[in-house]
C-alpha cells in the first residue's frame, strides 16, 4: 500500500499517480498554489513570516483573518497529522476547537477552493485567538506573532499518512 492509502494506484512519470481523481491532482498548467506564488521545488517558500497574519489584540477575542483557510479534522486524526508535520519541519500554526473534539489548521488562502479530501472539511478564512490562546497546539511564532500556514499539499500527505497510521494501529476508521 502506498502513502496515499490507495493501493490501487500507481506513481506514472514525473511522480504523478496515474488514474488519480482530478479534483486531487495540481493542474499541470497552473505553476502558482493558490494565496502562496510560484511553486519552489514543491515546497513553501522559507523565510518564516508571511504579512497579514497577525492576530488581534483582545485577550478573549477571536479575529478573523482572511488571508489563511483553514482544514479541519478530527482530534485524534489531527494531532497524529501534526506529529508527522513536525518531524517533517513543515507544520504551521494549529489551533484545537473550543470543545476539544477538532483540530484546524491554518493554509494559504485559495486552497478551500481545491481542498477535496474525506475525513476533513475547508473553509475560506480564518477565526483565530490571541497568540497566548491555551488552544494552540501549534501557535504563532516570531517577533509579531505571526500565524503561518501549513503547505496545503503537505498537509494533504501527512492526513493521508495519519490515516494510514490510525487505521494500522486498530484507531480508524475516525
Amino acid at each position: 500500500m502506498m502513502a496515499t492509502g490507495l493501493s490501487q494506484y500507481r506513481p506514472a512519470a514525473g511522480g504523478v499517480l496515474a488514474g488519480a481523481a482530478p479534483a486531487l491532482l495540481p493542474d499541470p498548467a497552473d505553476d502558482r498554489i493558490p494565496g502562496r506564488g510560484p511553486v519552489e521545488g514543491g515546497r513553501a517558500p522559507r523565510g518564516g513570516r508571511h504579512p497579514g497574519h497577525r492576530l488581534g489584540p483582545g485577550p478573549d477575542q477571536d479575529t478573523l483573518v482572511t488571508s489563511c483557510d483553514t482544514v479541519t479534522v478530527a482530534l485524534r486524526h489531527g494531532l497524529e497529522a501534526v506529529d508527522i508535520l513536525r518531524l517533517r519541519r513543515a507544520c504551521g500554526a494549529v489551533l484545537q476547537s473550543r470543545n476539544g473534539s477538532t483540530v484546524t489548521f491554518l493554509v494559504p488562502v485559495g486552497t478551500s477552493e481545491t481542498w477535496h479530501l474525506p475525513g476533513s472539511s475547508c473553509t475560506a478564512g480564518a477565526l483565530l485567538p490571541t497568540a497566548t490562546d491555551p488552544r494552540w497546539v501549534m501557535p504563532p511564532s516570531g517577533a509579531a506573532c505571526a500565524a503561518r500556514p501549513t503547505d496545503a499539499w503537505v498537509l494533504r500527505s501527512a492526513l493521508c499518512e495519519a490515516a494510514c497510521t490510525l487505521t494500522a494501529g486498530g484507531l480508524g476508521p475516525f
